[in-house]
């Protein structure tokens, strides 16, 4: 019987399945405390893929303002966590990941027995307020799952998520003085002036909404809660912290500190106190909603009904399996931590944005419905059009066209009428150079991911493009670059202006509008414009048609650039290698260029008043710790040295990417530095969005399998795979050699096995 059942199954493909070996657990590899000392500006906490709360630890409330001028700690604190801190404030529900600018820190929850301290107190006297010391030996962080010791109340304080909910589960100790606090003042980059409106409303002994209005990057950002406890609190109270309004009507009838149903101000705190047994658990519950208090709480009912915290834990977690399944990579532990990590740090970002029901807010600050997409923000697009766009467009086709049809609607709300540069909660925070969102709507339309109005999106596109008011667009469509004296970042926007018009004509040309080809391609080639070619490098060009005479190009500070120096931004032309390689003098030239750059010393001063500069992330003078030189490895395949790209590579590779805290060499900038390590990882490159081809590099995996949807895999198979063995000998696709030094996005996206055959010689 055993023996016929044997064969039932043989020939039903079950037995086989059942003898495969098990699916491996990728979260496992997946360690979010990676990045988050010095450079890297990640957080520890808990979160779900795109998700709209980021649950994680403060560890310090650095002021923005110090004494009337730009406190440069704050900067320290774009996460809010630093590993090397040993004191945690509380946990607040939302976060950038790995920006260089910050906001958020909303709703700061901190648990606290004995005497009630409604100050945060200092680093170096915990006791004096509610913040506590803590070590990392009794700290676990894990994807969607957060857990440290508060050394001070001898509280263990555990956190998951869903997507617009945030658990707590606190365990105390035995207690008639237990304390739950909600700071509604505290915030990243925060300031006095920075809330302007709060308001609280206590709807039982166990529930409450609210919402707050601050005025920070994001100009007018409202964010709606509501918190539930799974215990009835004995007391609650407020404490304002306003200074003395001009006028504020004839609330002083009530005594609003104690036990009040609402309280409304700038500056607030409020506590709820209990009565606890040794190892009981507190249970909150804390939904956000840019739309209403009522959506708020209709968000907390549909997602997280119950109070089992580690159903919700474990279901969060089987999101992440799912979306790091995407990719299956072999390789040594260490690796996969790199690489899982990585996948994770670029599917935190971009963030939905809308409550169950399909309402967000609008960038003109109106309720709207989502039909037929879900509505995203926090596009760093300056940042991530290099890479995670184009890793999108290969492992997450359908966020990314909703993140597309996002920019869409955000481009219909704006007064503007401009496509995001840098946007979140319904604002336009009009961050950083150029008009990238442009390079992700052609990436999409060029390699076919467009479920969206293409022609639609090349007009918006275009008019984007055409803004001549915006940061000196007049001046370069009139002149072909942008003035000297109209901005002190003149060079990077004519580069970056010049990349996107190319990434415009691009779509253009696949939509079949030979007018807007014509015309951008045209601007395209403005880069040319301000080379110097007696200097040798790109340069600050005066309104007379006249270099600046002082330039110094080793220098990040006022020579007409952004986060970089002439010698990194010379080089960026990614949408013309050859033109470039022919404007600098040729290919010996440039090559020795390319070598110069990697293996001369630059000197602290040169970028020591840069935030986003560190030693850490700088190979010689190559700064990989930011983003406009991550094509640069790559501009050896347009040389006669091709096998200088695997070489660099897979030198950058282990030196800015370690399993550890300090592990990333940079700003992760909402995973634009992690898509560079799994792309490179994968051995090729999108070396110019809104190009199908990816550029050819050296895989540092032994194997992969890409899943590129309708059931089909991209495999990568990597041969003779060393350390030392970083070269490649040969490729095959299919079993056919594979020609030139690019893959194309149909080969990739149709399936099939590449093999990469290395040595430790180059060819």
């Amino acid at each position: 019987m055993k023996k016929l059942l044997a064969i039932a199954l043989t020939c039903t493909g079950l037995y086989a399945t059942a003898q495969q070996a098990p699916h491996e657990n990728l979260v496992q590899y997946v360690k979010p405390i990676i990045g988050t000392q010095r450079m890297g500006h990640t957080y520890p906490g808990a979160t779900v893929p795109f998700g709209m709360v980021q649950l994680s630890p403060e560890t310090d409330t650095a002021s923005y303002e110090l004494n009337g001028k730009y406190n440069p700690k704050v900067y320290e604190y774009c996460a809010g966590y630093q590993y090397e801190d040993k004191t945690i404030v509380g946990f607040s529900h939302t976060h950038f990941s790995g920006t260089g600018h910050s906001d958020l820190g909303d709703f700061l929850i901190m648990p606290t027995v004995g005497t009630l301290k409604l100050n945060p107190g200092t680093a170096d006297k915990p006791g004096s307020g509610y913040r506590s010391a803590f070590s990392h030996a009794n700290e676990v962080s894990q994807a969607n799952y957060y857990k440290v010791k508060l050394d001070e109340s001898n509280i263990t304080a555990e956190m998951t998520t869903s997507t617009r909910v945030g658990f707590h589960q606190y365990t105390f100790p035995k207690s008639d003085q237990s304390h739950i606090i909600l700071d509604l003042m505290a915030g990243i980059y925060n300031y006095p002036d920075k809330t302007v409106w709060t308001y609280v409303k206590v709807l039982n002994d166990s529930t409450l909404v609210g919402y707050r209005q601050t005025n920070g990057w994001a100009r007018t950002r409202n964010l709606y809660f509501a918190m539930a406890f799974n215990k009835k609190f004995l007391h609650h109270g407020f404490k304002k912290y306003n200074k003395r309004q001009t006028y504020g009507g004839f609330w002083g009838k009530f005594n609003q500190s104690k036990d009040f149903p609402e309280i409304a101000g700038k500056q607030i705190r409020a506590y709820f106190d209990f009565k606890t047994e040794e190892g009981e658990k507190i249970k909150i519950k804390f939904a956000l909603s840019g739309v209403s208090m009522d959506g708020a709480m209709a968000n907390m009912q549909a997602e997280v009904p119950g109070w089992d915290f580690e159903k919700v834990k474990k279901n969060g977690q089987q999101q992440w399996e799912s979306e790091l399944d995407k990719i299956t990579v072999t390789g040594s532990t260490e690796r996969k931590q790199d690489f899982y990590t990585a996948m994770y740090h670029t599917m935190i970002n971009p963030t939905i944005y809308m409550d169950v029901d399909g309402q967000y807010k609008g960038l003109d600050q109106n309720v709207h419905k989502a039909e037929g997409f879900t509505n995203y923000t926090t596009f760093s697009l300056w940042d991530t059009y290099r890479a995670l766009h184009p890793l999108f467009n290969i492992i997450q086709p359908q966020r990314n066209a909703d993140m597309i049809k996002s920019m869409l609607v955000h481009f219909d709300q704006s007064p503007e009428k401009m496509l995001p540069v840098w946007s979140n909660s319904a604002n336009e925070n009009w961050c950083m150079s150029g008009y990238h969102s442009v390079s992700v709507l052609a990436d999409a339309v060029v390699k076919g991911n467009a479920p969206f109005d293409a022609n639609k999106a090349l007009m918006a596109a275009v008019t984007t493009a055409r803004t001549r008011s915006y940061e000196g667009i007049g001046e370069y469509i009139d002149k072909g670059y942008v003035p000297d004296e109209k901005t002190g970042v003149s060079v990077s926007n004519t580069l970056e202006y010049a990349y996107d018009d190319w990434a415009i004509a691009q779509m253009a040309k696949k939509l079949g509008n030979t007018e807007i080809y014509n015309e951008f391609i045209k601007r395209s080639e403005n880069y040319k414009n301000v080379y110097d070619p007696k200097a040798g490098f790109m340069r600050p060009k005066k309104a007379d048609g006249t270099f600046r005479a002082k330039f110094d190009p080793l220098s990040t500070i006022n020579e007409g650039f952004i986060e970089g120096n002439s010698w990194n931004y010379t080089l960026f032309a990614p949408q013309d290698p050859e033109g470039l390689i022919k404007l600098m003098g040729g290919n010996k030239r440039f090559v020795g260029y390319l070598d110069s750059l990697f293996t001369m010393n630059l000197p602290d001063k040169y970028f020591a008043e840069t935030e986003d500069i560190t030693r850490d992330g700088i190979i010689g003078n190559y700064v990989h710790g930011n983003e406009p030189s991550h094509h640069v490895a790559y501009l050896y395949n347009w040389t006669d040295k091709p096998w200088k790209t695997q070489e660099r590579i897979r030198m950058i590779l282990p030196r800015m990417y370690k399993p550890t805290p300090d592990g990333l060499g940079g700003n992760d900038d909402t995973g634009q530095m992690s898509a560079w390590y799994i792309f490179s990882s994968l051995g090729f490159y999108p070396m110019a969005p809104g190009s199908p081809e990816y550029a050819i590099g050296s895989p540092a995996v032994n194997s992969a399998v890409v899943q590129v949807g309708n059931s089909k895999t991209f495999n990568i198979t990597v041969k003779n795979q060393s350390e030392k063995n970083v070269y490649v000998q040969k490729i095959t696709l299919n079993g056919k050699p594979l020609t030139g030094l690019s893959i194309n996005h149909d080969q990739i996206m149709a399936g099939g096995d590449m093999v990469f055959y290395m040595s430790n010689k180059h060819r």
